[in-house]
C-alpha cells in the first residue's frame, strides 16, 4: 500500500484523505520512508523533518475527523526548496555561508501552505543561492536525475524536480530567475509553472535577481499544480512587486476544451538550433491540440534576438549587488562556479544595465502584441537533453555547446517578460522526458493550464515513470 500511495498525485490523494480512507499521517510516514531510503541515490533533500511532519499530519488527521477539511491540499506532504523562510528553522540557500541561518519569520507563502493544511517533509536539495542550472552542488552534494543517476536534474530546483518524479514528495515549489522551475521540470518528467511575476510573493525568499524572481508550483499533474496555485496566490504587501489582482479558480479553467484556442508558434526563434528528437515530440504535441480542434498561426517577435543579451546582464548585476558584501569578505566559501558568475557581475556598467531594461521593456511589448491575436504561445521548454553531472557542454544534433547558454535560452524570455510559463512532459526521448513550454498573457494562468491539460489527457509519457522508482 505504502507504494502505492507515494506514486498518487495530490488529485487522486485528496478524496481518499478528505474521506478518512487514508490518513494524512499514514502517507507522511509512507513518503518519508520511501524519501529518506532513496535520498543515499537521488540527493534530493538537504534535511529531513520528520519528527514534525508526524506531528503536523497527527494534527490534520483530527482536524478532518472534525469535520474541518480545507481542501485540495490538506494532510499533503511535501519537502520544500530550501530557500524559503522557515520560522525558527534552518534554512541554507544550499550555500556554506547560510549554512546556519535561522528566519524569525515564515515566508509568506509557507503561511499561506500551513493555513491550507500542507505538510511539510524537509528541505529540498537546490544549487547553490538558485544561481545555476545543474544542482551540482559543493555543499550538499550533486542532485541526480531519477531517469538517469548519471544526469543532471536541472536547476536551480533541482531537488525539487527530483524529487517529484521520484515520489519523494507529492508535490513542491521551485523558484524561477531565468527557468529554475522549468528547466528542472522539464528535465525530469514532471509539470512546472512559473505564474506571471508578482502573482505569487515572494516575501521570505532569498532573492537572485529581484526583478526576473518568481515562485511557482512542482507538480505531478496540471491539476495539483492548478490547486496549488489557488493557495500561493494573491496580493502581499510585504512584497514591492506584489500584484493586486483577484485570485481565479485555476482548477475550474481545466475543461481541457482546446477548440477555440489559437496557437502562436515563434519559429524564427523557439524552434532555431532544437535537437531533432525534441522538436518532434514539441511539434506532436502541438499537432494533438490541432488534432483537438485548436488553430496555429506562426508569430514575429523581433527582440527576442536580444533576449540572451537582456537576461544576462539584468541576472548577473542584480545577483552581484545582493552578494557584493560577501564575495569582497568571504569569496572562498562561495562554491567556484557561482563565484565565478558574482565575479562577473561587477562587471557590467550602469549603462548596461539599463540598456539590457530597456530592451526588456521592448520585449514585453513584442509578447503583449502577439497575445492580441493568438491565446498561448508554444515551443520547447529545452532545446537538448540534459547531460551527465560534471559537464559543462550538452549536445545539439551531434554538436557540443555551452550548456547553461543554450539551457535557458528558451525559458528566459518568460522572466524577462514576467509573463506566466508552463512546461508539461510532451514524451520521452533516448529515455529522458522532454518538456513543451506554454507561455500565455499576463494574469491568465487558467488558459496556460487548461492547453497544459489538454496535452497532458494524451498521456505522451505513457504511464512511464524512472525505472528507480519501481525498483524500489
Amino acid at each position: 500500500m505504502s507504494k502505492e500511495l507515494v506514486g498518487k498525485s495530490v488529485e487522486e490523494l485528496a478524496p481518499l484523505i478528505e474521506k478518512r480512507e487514508v490518513s494524512s499521517l499514514e502517507l507522511t510516514q509512507a513518503v518519508l520512508d520511501h524519501a529518506e531510503t532513496l535520498n543515499h541515490t537521488v540527493n534530493a533533500y538537504i534535511s529531513f523533518t520528520r519528527q514534525q511532519a508526524e506531528e503536523t499530519a497527527e494534527k490534520v488527521d483530527k482536524e478532518i475527523a472534525a469535520g474541518h477539511y480545507r481542501g485540495m491540499y490538506h494532510g499533503i506532504p511535501m519537502g520544500i526548496k530550501d530557500n524559503l523562510y522557515f520560522k525558527n528553522e534552518v534554512t541554507t540557500m544550499a550555500s556554506k555561508i547560510h549554512r546556519n541561518f535561522v528566519s524569525d519569520y515564515d515566508a509568506t507563502i509557507i503561511a499561506k501552505m500551513r493555513e491550507a493544511g500542507i505538510v511539510f517533509t524537509g528541505k529540498l536539495n537546490m544549487h547553490e543561492y538558485a544561481w545555476g542550472i545543474t544542482n551540482n552542488n559543493p555543499h550538499f552534494g550533486a542532485c541526480r536525475n531519477p531517469w538517469n543517476l548519471e544526469r543532471i536534474p536541472g536547476g536551480s530546483s533541482g531537488g525539487s524536480g527530483a524529487a517529484i518524479a521520484a515520489d519523494m514528495s507529492v508535490a513542491t515549489l521551485g523558484t524561477d530567475t531565468a527557468g529554475s522551475i522549468r528547466i528542472p521540470s522539464s528535465a525530469c518528467g514532471i509539470v512546472g509553472l512559473k505564474p506571471t511575476h508578482g502573482r505569487v510573493s515572494k516575501y521570505g525568499c532569498f532573492p537572485l535577481a529581484w526583478s526576473l524572481d518568481h515562485i511557482g508550483p512542482m507538480t505531478k499533474t496540471v491539476r495539483d499544480a492548478a490547486g496549488l496555485l489557488e493557495i500561493i496566490a494573491g496580493y502581499d504587501p510585504n512584497d514591492p512587486t506584489s500584484v493586486n489582482a483577484p485570485v481565479s479558480q485555476y482548477t475550474a479553467a481545466l475543461t481541457g476544451d482546446v477548440s477555440n484556442l489559437v496557437i502562436g508558434v515563434n519559429e524564427e526563434y523557439f524552434f532555431k538550433n532544437v535537437d531533432a528528437g525534441v522538436e518532434k515530440l514539441v511539434r506532436d504535441a502541438i499537432q494533438s491540440l490541432v488534432d483537438q480542434g485548436a488553430r496555429v498561426e506562426e508569430v514575429s517577435i523581433p527582440s527576442l534576438k536580444y533576449a540572451e543579451y537582456a537576461e544576462m546582464i539584468t541576472i548577473l548585476s542584480e545577483a552581484a549587488a545582493i552578494h557584493h558584501r560577501d564575495l569582497l569578505k568571504r569569496p572562498d566559501d562561495f562554491g567556484s562556479d557561482i563565484r565565478l558568475l558574482f565575479e562577473l557581475g561587477e562587471i557590467p556598467s550602469a549603462v548596461d544595465y539599463l540598456q539590457a531594461q530597456q530592451l526588456r521593456r521592448q520585449i514585453k511589448q513584442d509578447f503583449q502584441k502577439i497575445f492580441e491575436k493568438v491565446n498561448v504561445l508554444m515551443a520547447p521548454t529545452l532545446p537538448l537533453i540534459v547531460p551527465n553531472i560534471g559537464d559543462n557542454e550538452a549536445v545539439i544534433n551531434g554538436e557540443k555547446v555551452d550548456l547553461i547558454d543554450h539551457i535557458i535560452r528558451f525559458t528566459g524570455p518568460g522572466n524577462l517578460s514576467g509573463l506566466p510559463a508552463l512546461t508539461v512532459p510532451c514524451g520521452l526521448h533516448d529515455g529522458m522526458p522532454v518538456g513543451l513550454q506554454i507561455f500565455g498573457p499576463a494574469l491568465e494562468e487558467g488558459i496556460v493550464l487548461n492547453a497544459g491539460y489538454a496535452v497532458e489527457k494524451t498521456n505522451p509519457l505513457k504511464g512511464k515513470k524512472p525505472g528507480l522508482v519501481g525498483s524500489v
